[in-house]
């Protein structure tokens, strides 16, 4: 055993980790449906994670529409609940993310980028490539940049966060099907620019990147810093980290971000998704399909995370999801585990 001095000293310098996630629901586009009454009048649900396209809060070229998101925000305040904008630049769908004039206008180099198709999980389900915003071109980041500062200035310090989407993309090996101005380095240094825009934005709102995966790498064997690089500004920011689903027991997961989210810094706020697939995943401990509460043990005691962003996937969500976390007990008010004065202190480090 540990000498008691030791064992002290030990504990002191442990980083301070939330004593458990606020769970929250991803409704996604399904935006209405925190309308529902079970909803709004469940204690143990902190609040809606919800999604909005650049193309809805942007329409027209500086013009931008937040009606919707502010009515939102105002009926989950009403209830007592967080409000949680995951902001959309990147599609797996035929939804259209982006505003026409970034599409149209030939200064954007077409707004968009299209990534590979990977096969259908499942038979019968049509593959869709992703198509992200072109965050490395300066145009279109300049345009995001200012999306960024127009949320902030009508909802800083009333959002409880805002999340922006992954940064994974994947043109095939070696990047083969990129576009000519895209370059690993130079993403990674878009990214850094957006996550330090999105900061200055939201001072006060948490800001969330889902940093899972990055483009001219793969982990642990062909390592290039830009995932840990990802990471380590995020810590210095005050920016939190996660990431769109909890796979513990993927590979790939536990070789990404994982491992970078349990090891952040002490202040940075990190959140991860339980979304559509997530509860079809095996439990190696029991050759079964992993349970709600074995995800949630794993967000609490493995990663410490601050929020759990459960999705509405059926049956899980009615028959597993909501009946844990009815069993928790009430939620924490949103924002109640960081004052202002944590905020302020985690935008100094």
């Amino acid at each position: 055993m540990l000498p008691t001095a030791v064992l002290t000293l030990l504990l002191l310098a442990a980083p301070p980790r939330p004593a458990s996630p606020a769970s929250y629901v991803f409704f996604g586009f399904e935006r209405d449906r925190i309308h529902d009454a079970a909803f709004l009048g469940e204690p143990a649900i902190a609040g809606a994670q919800l999604k909005y396209s650049w193309r809805e809060l942007e329409p027209e070229r500086g013009r931008y529409e937040l009606g919707a998101l502010l009515a939102d925000l105002d009926l989950l305040a009403r209830h007592g609940k967080g409000l949680v904008v995951q902001l959309q630049d990147i599609a797996f769908s035929e939804r259209r993310m982006l505003p026409d004039y970034l599409l149209e206008d030939p200064a954007f180099h077409g707004g968009v980028a299209t990534q590979r198709a990977d096969a259908p999980d499942a038979p019968g389900v049509t593959p869709y490539p992703a198509r992200i915003a072109r965050r490395w071109d300066p145009a279109v980041r300049a345009r995001f940049v200012a999306l960024l500062d127009a949320l902030g200035r009508a909802t800083d310090g009333r959002l409880e966060a805002l999340t922006l989407a992954e940064t994974a993309v994947d043109f095939g090996e070696d990047d083969v099907a990129a576009p000519k101005d895209f370059s690993p380095a130079g993403y990674a240094a878009a990214i850094a620019e957006i996550l330090r825009a999105a900061r200055a934005a939201f001072p006060r709102s948490q800001v969330i990147v889902y940093a899972n995966f990055m483009p001219g790498e793969w982990l642990p064997r062909w390592d290039k810093g830009y995932l840990r690089g990802v990471y380590a500004l995020a810590d210095a920011l005050g920016v939190g980290v996660g990431g769109p689903d909890l796979l513990p027991f993927r590979k790939s997961q536990r070789a990404h971000s994982l491992p970078l989210i349990a090891a952040r810094a002490a202040g940075t706020p990190a959140g991860v998704a339980v979304q559509d697939g997530n509860l079809m995943d095996t439990d190696p401990a029991t050759g079964r399909p992993v349970t709600a509460r074995r995800l949630y043990e794993i967000a609490r005691d493995e990663l410490h995370l601050d929020y759990l962003f459960w999705g509405t996937e059926e049956p899980f969500y009615s028959r597993d999801v909501l009946p844990f976390v009815r069993g928790l007990g009430a939620a924490a008010p949103p924002g109640a585990s960081r004052g202002e004065g944590d905020r302020l202190q985690r935008r100094r480090r």
